[in-house]
């Protein structure tokens, strides 16, 4: 596979079935949406169909790399968790697990088992990475994690009872996390159960039917440093480890710190760190700085074609309720992304409070410098979105417009971020990224990045999680 091999996915969500190899679109760039449509489909391909995604999300592997080996030199105590949960924040669960591992992590974490699995299905096996999964209800196939080699989190005394017979049933020994409520009030053992739970645990190591490998936590105010609960969280997990030891129960490793705490709470670093958001490229600390900061480049970029683009009059009404009306004689372009796909309708532009929308780049090719911001105007819709270009603009349908990111996972001044989108829609930029659906088509550049091996993974037909995946040459 070359260098400039990319891998493309619409939407990574079940269900989808597997393509085959595929052909640039002719007079475009490798993987670019710009130059004209493709006259026809690569022959014998049954993968998607590039004119049936006006949008994409393209996702620099190269980045995701670059971000881990930056966080790992931030903590070169501690080993790397990659979190690739909610389907790598919608980077795409086993290409950038992969770029994760190129760049030093050694474990991957998952929120669902279905992930773990999807990971090991997809040939991320044992000796690529070990892989922790944490979020789970009675009746889960827990027999299926112990004999995947997936480790296991346990939360609550029947979580013990139920790997324990998994563990029995498969005739292995389940490898285990105990998950310790530290003041987050979210899923974990509250310190005034843990004795009955260290009990249990510690007859069940004995038995050999699970090995504790890790105990853990997850801090509440990490993205606001210095805050004192951030201290205080780590006082009471130092003290739940010691009352583990003195239980006869003592991990192989300690780990609470997530992305922001990686990047700004040394003391919470322990045996390893979990990074999710900062691995992609994005900051949870944004008060602090750009992500480029803390040595980090965003790995996403979403772009889309402009589907219609028309002269209208000033005073004419844009989209649903007429939240916004055209100042003046202008042109306006509609962008075939909307809510469907992941857009956020808050992000919607006008409205009583004349509120500015999510920016969009015009006028630039992908991945060069230039171009100028406009702001969606009126309210997102489910498909589509509208923006005002302006009384002088020049662009035509087909042209390029970038959501964010700058194309080739390089920030640049004057490039729309995930956090732009966030702060117009109010909320942060984990969900700009997550929600993205099925209906975009997720590309891979920069495999170059890769082993041989984990390439070679990427061009297998994917596990049904990880939808359709086909390979596209320069």
């Amino acid at each position: 596979m070359s260098d400039t091999q990319r891998t493309t996915s619409p939407g990574t969500h079940p269900g989808t079935p597997a393509g085959a190899p595929g052909t640039v679109p002719t007079g475009a760039r490798a993987g670019s949406l710009a130059g004209p449509a493709p006259t026809s489909r690569a022959s014998g391909s049954d993968g998607p169909d590039p004119r049936a995604y006006p949008a994409r999300a393209v996702v620099d592997l190269a980045a995701v790399r670059d971000n881990v080996r930056a966080l790992a030199d931030l903590a070169p105590a501690s080993e790397v968790m990659a979190v690739v949960k909610a389907d790598a924040y919608g980077h795409g669960l086993v290409a950038s697990a992969l770029g994760a591992l190129a760049g030093g992590a050694t474990w991957l974490g998952t929120a669902q088992p279905g992930e773990a699995l999807a990971l090991r299905a997809a040939g991320v096996g044992p000796d690529r990475a070990r892989v922790l999964t944490w979020l789970y209800p009675p009746g889960a196939p827990l027999r299926d994690l112990v004999e995947a080699d997936v480790d296991v989190s346990l939360a609550a005394r029947w979580a013990v009872d139920e790997v324990v017979a998994a563990a029995r049933a498969a005739g292995r020994t389940a490898r285990v996390h105990l998950a310790v409520d530290t003041g987050l009030g979210r899923n974990g053992i509250m310190p005034a159960d843990l004795p009955d739970v260290l009990d249990a645990v510690a007859r069940a190591e004995a038995e050999g039917a699970v090995r504790v490998v890790g105990m853990w936590s997850h801090l509440a105010f990490a993205d606001e440093p210095g805050h004192p609960t951030v201290v205080a969280q780590a006082d009471v997990f130092d003290e739940a480890v010691r009352g583990a030891a003195r239980a006869g129960v003592v991990p192989e490793l300690r780990h609470l710190a997530n992305s922001a705490a990686t990047l700004t709470a040394p003391r919470t670093h322990y045996d390893l760190v979990r990074p999710g958001l900062a691995a992609y490229g994005m900051t949870p600390v944004p008060q602090l700085g750009p992500p480029s900061r803390f040595g980090l480049r965003p790995a996403m970029t979403l772009e889309a074609r402009l589907a219609t683009v028309k002269r209208v009059p000033g005073g004419h009404g844009v989209s649903y309720s007429h939240h916004y009306t055209t100042p003046q004689d202008t042109t306006l372009g509609v962008v075939p992304l909307g809510y469907g796909d992941g857009i956020p309708r808050h992000a919607s532009g006008g409205g009583p409070a004349g509120a500015p929308g999510g920016p969009v780049l015009v006028g630039a090719r992908p991945g060069e410098p230039g171009g100028r911001v406009v702001r969606v105007a009126g309210r997102v819709c489910m498909d589509q979105l509208v923006l005002d270009l302006g009384p002088d603009a020049t662009e035509r349908a087909g042209d390029v417009v970038t959501l964010f990111g700058a194309g080739d996972g390089v920030a640049r001044a004057g490039f729309p971020t995930a956090e732009d989108w966030a702060q117009a829609a109010g909320t942060i930029s984990y969900e700009i990224t997550t929600r993205l659906g099925a209906r975009v088509p997720r590309e891979h550049v920069g495999t170059h990045v890769l082993d041989d091996g984990a390439r070679a993974l990427l061009a297998r037909d994917p596990s049904p999680h990880d939808s359709t995946e086909r390979t596209v040459r320069a």
